[in-house]
């Protein structure tokens, strides 16, 4: 047992400070922590010589956590009137659908790829967050039907896909649709649970032929990974939701947006020049 944890304390030290900042942003930012998840797994993964499955390891994990951050989350940000429980409602079997499909498409593409896809997203949501104004508006509410479930199912898809929570795409898209900041992060917060399940079982069967994978996985999904980060992102998600609702909701923009900035960068930097 303990030649165990000490032949794998590197892996456990990183997953244990990832979850305890993957915490705190996904109270603040309603993302679910992956933002902060995935390149932590990345860079240890790689760094402990997985690098060919790094990133669908780090991605299937990240999205197992975001089950229980996401719920502990949306009900801190519930307690303070911040949650739209008609569009969780609405948009949850389409986002399910979305998250289930992009867990079998990530199984064909490269880890490459993947990475890459990532941190070019990350970076396009950042700068609207950042340089959008507040008067930029797709409508004056958020749309229903065909056109929700629409926007509902590509959230799945591209947060399965990145092994986030759905709220790096669902607060921007709720903003452009006329919600406050903090609303659509607190709404937002609650599509995690609707992407992390679906997309987690995913990864799970994907990756379960593939070979150099971390110790304890199944399939794509780090089960050490998924305990000891699901155990510091559901303690301190409530700390973050705290501190969100303490900010001005333009400076909380502003901080989402420079926190994607510098995770994307992160990311495309390792995967292009090594």
């Amino acid at each position: 047992m303990w030649n165990i944890l000490i032949e794998n304390s590197n892996l456990l030290l990183a997953l244990l400070a990832a979850g305890a900042g993957a915490g705190i942003a996904a109270g603040m930012f309603g993302v679910g922590g992956g933002v902060i998840i995935v390149p932590a797994l990345y860079f240890t993964l790689s760094s402990l010589g997985y690098g060919e499955t790094a990133m669908h390891v780090s991605v299937g994990t990240s999205l197992a956590t975001i089950i229980a951050t996401s719920v502990r989350s949306v009900m801190s940000h519930h307690s303070k009137g911040a949650v739209d429980w008609r569009i969780l409602k609405e948009w949850a079997p389409c986002i399910m659908l979305g998250a289930l499909g992009g867990s079998f498409l990530a199984s064909i593409i490269s880890g490459r790829a993947l990475t890459i896809f990532f941190g070019s997203i990350a970076l396009l949501l950042a700068a609207q967050l950042i340089f959008g104004r507040p008067t930029w508006r797709l409508s004056d509410d958020v749309p229903r039907g065909p056109v929700s479930w629409a926007i509902s199912t590509i959230i799945g898809i591209c947060s399965s896909l990145m092994g986030i929570g759905g709220g790096v795409f669902g607060v921007t898209t709720l903003v452009l649709f006329g919600r406050p900041i903090h609303q659509a992060i607190g709404t937002s917060a609650g599509f995690g649970a609707a992407i992390g399940l679906p997309a987690a079982l995913g990864y799970a069967y994907s990756g379960g032929s593939v070979e150099n994978l971390p110790p304890y996985s199944m399939g794509y999904l780090s089960l050490p990974g998924f305990v000891l980060i699901a155990l510091m992102t559901t303690t301190l998600a409530p700390l973050g939701a705290r501190i969100a609702h303490g900010m001005n909701g333009g400076l909380l923009r502003r901080v989402f947006g420079v926190l994607l900035i510098l995770t994307a960068l992160n990311m495309l930097r390792k995967v292009i020049f090594g």
